[in-house]
This record gives C-alpha cells, structure tokens and sequence, in this order.
C-alpha cells in the first residue's frame, strides 16, 4: 500500500478547508485515508499560527515508513523545518505564451520597417 500525505479538502462553496492526512495513494482526493495529521485554512492570513496546524511526531513517523508527500504538502513541511528546502525547476513558467510571442516579433518585425524607412 503507497501512502501519501496530502491534502483533503472540506468547507462549503469558496470557503476552503483542508485537512493534512495520511491516505492510500489510489483512495480518492477527499475518501477514505488512515490518519489525520493536521489541519490547513488558507482563509487565514499567512503569518497566523492558525492556519497549518500538524502532529510533526505522526508525521515524522509515516515519513519514516516511506510516505511521499504531495508538492504543496511538502512546501508546507519545508516552512514548518522538518524536510530541506528542494530545488524546483519550471522552465515553462516564465516563458510568454504563443500570442505574446506573435505579438513581440509582429511589434519588432514593425520596428524594424521603421528604422529602415528612415
């Protein structure tokens, strides 16, 4: 059985509420899991005590029996000391899009009309 450590979200409609568990990596985002660990509101602003609340002794422990935790759980266990900081690596992310790469040689193409009418 894979065990994973993630999130399961609760709450109403546009008021999340999360809570940090221990589920069977084939259960589904809000089914069955073994443990809960903790809790997270995004709701709350960001340097309240409140908002990630986890049993770091539980979580150690499934950590130690070969748990993988999901990337926005791991963020969270880097902030909070217990595993290193990973380095991420997104080549894609700060590249402009098709159109936005269109529109700057259609801009530069026009520049250069204009320097050469000049």
């Amino acid at each position: 059985m894979a065990i994973k450590l993630r999130l399961a979200r609760g709450g109403s409609k546009k008021r999340p509420f999360y809570r940090i568990v221990a589920a069977d990596s084939r259960m589904p985002r809000d089914g069955r899991f073994v443990e809960k660990l903790g809790t997270y509101n995004p709701l709350l602003p960001k340097d309240s005590e409140e908002r990630v609340k986890m049993d770091m002794e539980r979580v150690q422990y499934w950590l130690g029996q070969g748990a993988q935790v999901t990337d926005r759980v791991a963020r969270m266990l880097e902030a909070a000391g217990v595993r290193e900081k990973a380095e991420r690596n997104n080549p894609k992310k700060g590249t402009p899009g098709k159109k936005a790469t269109e529109r700057a040689e259609e801009k530069a193409a026009k520049a250069a009309e204009a320097a050469d009418a000049e």
